[in-house]
């Protein structure tokens, strides 16, 4: 009761109030923060304001609430039933996989989640080389003749993207409908913002802020909620998705410079019906930000390449009650026979994915984990590091990516069955506050494309093993359990 210090010193009904205070605050933290939480998120919630009470509760009004605004999910609602109901070409596909079971158990989960059914006849390309997407997409973009819809988390003008840029800015002034969304906080913080926003404005380029932080033009929400997405779609024939960001891939930071630190990232270029349901989270995300509907674009390929990849588009994120890319996740692992290979650059499992995928290692599944040597968030970094000890004593193989690159790449995949690729981290944030969007592909041949690109980290990494990390120091110990209690909360 830290108002009591202050007897002596201010006046007695001051010391009153503030301890009255300090209690009411205690008191109705326990009967409201569990709500709709989970144990670990109010459990950290209630630590902070025990200990802090008057900052830990404005820390909270700020941050703890990770829905979007009602309007939001009202719109996220319309669109999902607009596709249920068949105003979208998409409402009565179905596929003809003939997978196992399981697979087409998580293929109706995720259709009931995300209301985005599994389409067959795709074709796939797995790019990893940094300038080898850019490129990719920058070719794709020249040869638009209807519209390019590109949303990405994180946007930059420099020496990387600038000729991406130029390839948008000359389809819009030859007629193409270019439609551009980044995230307002996340693009904010790189170097080079007010630059890109000049070139934006210079040309015809329509263009948005997502989940804008705006007080003064009444856009408020919680702070730390994004669009994390990554998404481009040339004309509905072409679509890129995967973990890159449009800025070069030392963030345009030059201490990374200095250091060679570069991100490693994954793309994919798709072709066939998968292109539409991604469209269909570009125009809900559009819808969000300008009240203007892209219906009109979201009509199946008329002459779709052949290709024999299924797919399922997964969005999730505070736009949807459930959180649609954990279930998955779980779901898929829980179902694994024979190998699971995990790539994550966050990796801070909540309790049923730590039990998802170290049951899978204890009933006999080859479990391997890919992350970076040194994380480029400090935070994170700590708090994922407290997991290696239960993940290994479990049997999960660990591959620690060279340092200085950051393995930014986000995919997995199962059996000879599933590779799921997109934005989505392995950690609480992209579950409940990050807007995120991923891809399950299925069948042998594009699970084999991506494990020769999980055998090319594997390579350059470092196992890291169980009687070595036990001998860590105490003091390493101690910072991973305290980043840890706050993961729940990042």
């Amino acid at each position: 009761m830290w108002p009591i210090s202050l007897a002596g010193t201010a006046p007695t009904w001051v010391v009153v109030v503030l301890s009255i205070a300090d209690l009411v605050i205690r008191v109705l933290a326990v009967g409201i923060i569990p709500g709709n939480r989970r144990p670990t998120t109010a459990m950290a919630w209630l630590l902070g304001i025990f200990f802090i009470p008057f900052v830990g509760l404005i820390l909270f009004l700020l941050f703890g609430n990770f829905k979007l605004s009602r309007r939001r999910r009202q719109q996220q609602e319309i669109i999902n039933t607009r596709v249920r109901s068949g105003i979208s070409a998409l409402a009565d596909v179905v596929s003809e996989y003939p997978g196992p079971e399981w697979v087409k158990s998580a293929g109706e989960l995720n259709r009931r989640l995300g209301s985005l059914p599994m389409v067959d006849g795709n074709s796939v390309d797995l790019i990893p080389g940094y300038p080898d997407s850019i490129l990719a997409m920058t070719e794709a973009v020249r040869k638009a003749r209807k519209f390019v819809n590109a949303e990405f988390y994180i946007m930059s003008t420099d020496h990387v993207t600038d000729d991406l840029l130029t390839a948008l800015e000359e389809a819009a002034e030859r007629g193409v409908e270019v439609r551009v969304l980044f995230d307002h906080i996340g693009t904010l913080r790189v170097k080079g913002y007010r630059n890109f926003l000049k070139r934006l404005r210079a040309g015809k380029i329509q263009w948005k802020r997502m989940l804008p932080l705006l007080p003064t033009h009444g856009q408020w929400r919680r702070p730390d909620l994004r669009n994390h997405r990554k998404i481009m779609v040339i004309d509905g024939e072409f679509a890129f998705t995967g973990s890159q960001n449009l800025i070069e891939p030392s963030y345009n930071n030059p201490k990374h410079r200095k250091a060679g630190r570069e991100w490693v990232e994954l793309m994919a270029c798709l072709r066939g019906p998968i292109v539409t349901t991604l469209n269909v989270v570009f125009a809900t995300d559009w819808l969000s930000e300008t009240d203007e509907s892209l219906e009109h674009q979201l009509q199946l390929p008329a002459n779709p390449e052949p290709g024999n990849v299924t797919a399922q588009v997964v969005p999730s994120g505070p736009g949807f009650i459930t959180e649609n890319n954990l279930r998955l996740f779980n779901t898929l692992i829980y179902s694994a026979q024979h190998r699971i290979s995990i790539c994550s650059p966050y990796f801070v499992p909540d309790d049923s994915l730590l039990y998802a995928i170290t049951t899978a290692a204890q009933r006999g599944v080859d479990v391997e984990l890919f992350v970076s040597e040194k994380g480029d968030q400090l935070l994170v970094h700590h708090a994922q590091r407290s997991y290696y000890e239960a993940l290994l004593e479990a049997g999960v193989r660990i591959y620690l990516y060279k340092a200085p690159f950051v393995l930014h790449a986000k995919h997995f995949t199962i059996d000879d069955e599933v590779a799921v690729l997109g934005s989505s981290n392995m950690d609480m944030r992209s579950f409940s506050l990050n807007m995120e969007v991923s891809v399950m592909l299925l069948g042998a041949e594009i699970v084999n494309n991506m494990r020769a690109v999980e055998d090319t980290y594997r390579d350059i990494s470092n196992e890291l093993m169980l009687e070595d990390w036990l001998q860590r120091p105490l003091a390493a110990r101690y910072i991973d359990n305290v980043a840890r209690l706050t993961a729940t909360v990042q």
